[in-house]
């Protein structure tokens, strides 16, 4: 059984992991099928989604960032009429103490930044004194920029020591190591090859010391791999989040909840016959 402490209560799952259902509070994000608000996020909650990700900037390639005025004014919204139906989980993906305080006093539960508590440091304090779980991710450079360096001497030594790097940065601000959860970065400054370097070896990022969350859905490197286009890529994503739970991802972040549930069914009543 997989479980994560938030600040206040405990969350399971007898799944062979967490699935994070994406919601993107945004007019630009790569798949538009992600996009929506109250809407979207119940629609994904009736799916089985164990927690929603809200995010009000769009990360894709190419993306520009918003204001914190504008990321809040796009995710507080949403997360108050959640909140008046469901206790589900929320995550925030921003990189931005402000939105984080609104997001959290609004009932949001997790931070999820991209920037790893580089971009404001300060985030650090704010979720170590609410209790609040964090994902750190690796990315190099920025959104608009990121993918015209993407060559790496040891990609996964890099990534992983970076991620450590960035834990032991969070634990040393009041971050509580049981609350820290590292994130790869699939397609955040990586070619294919890097790409499939770190799903295929994604269970022993920081030595194991972390759980890691893989972001994967109708990702670029799926479309490389298959020929697809982003809404074609379902089936393509489902075998590259099995193969990343197989490797030892504590939780996959997916545009669509109920293929991939049903998938880690099947995979959890076969794990019942690994051994016999």
């Amino acid at each position: 059984m997989k479980t994560l402490n938030l600040a206040s209560r405990k969350i399971s799952t007898d799944f062979p992991a967490f699935v994070m259902g994406i919601v993107n509070c945004t007019p630009d994000s790569f798949f538009s099928g992600s996009r929506g608000g109250a809407e979207r996020a119940f629609e994904l909650i009736g799916e089985g989604a164990d927690i929603l990700d809200l995010g009000g900037e769009s990360t894709r390639p190419g993306s520009d960032y918003v204001s914190a005025e504008e990321e809040i004014k796009r995710i507080v919204p949403v997360i108050e009429k959640i909140r008046r139906k469901s206790d589900i989980p929320i995550s925030v993906d921003t990189r931005k103490k402000s939105v984080m305080q609104a997001a959290f006093n609004s009932g949001a539960d997790i931070l999820n930044d991209i920037s790893a508590l580089e971009d404001e440091p300060e985030l650090a304090f704010f979720a170590a004194e609410k209790k609040i779980p964090v994902i750190l991710m690796h990315k190099r450079g920025i959104p608009s920029t990121m993918q015209a360096d993407t060559e790496y001497k040891n990609i996964f030594n890099e990534v992983s020591s970076y991620l450590e790097q960035r834990a032991e940065f969070a634990i040393k601000n009041g971050i509580e190591k049981e609350k820290i959860i590292v994130d790869p970065g699939i397609g955040f400054g990586k070619n294919l090859e890097g790409n499939l370097n770190l799903i295929s070896n994604c269970g022993s990022l920081c030595g194991g010391k972390f759980p890691v969350l893989m972001a994967l859905s109708r990702k670029s490197c799926i479309g490389q791999v298959t020929g697809r286009k982003v809404q074609d890529r379902l089936f393509g994503t489902l075998a590259a989040d099995l193969i990343s739970v197989l490797k030892g991802a504590f939780m996959v972040r997916v545009h669509d909840i109920a293929p991939c549930k049903d998938t880690l069914a099947v995979l959890k009543s076969l794990l019942k016959y690994e051994s016999v």
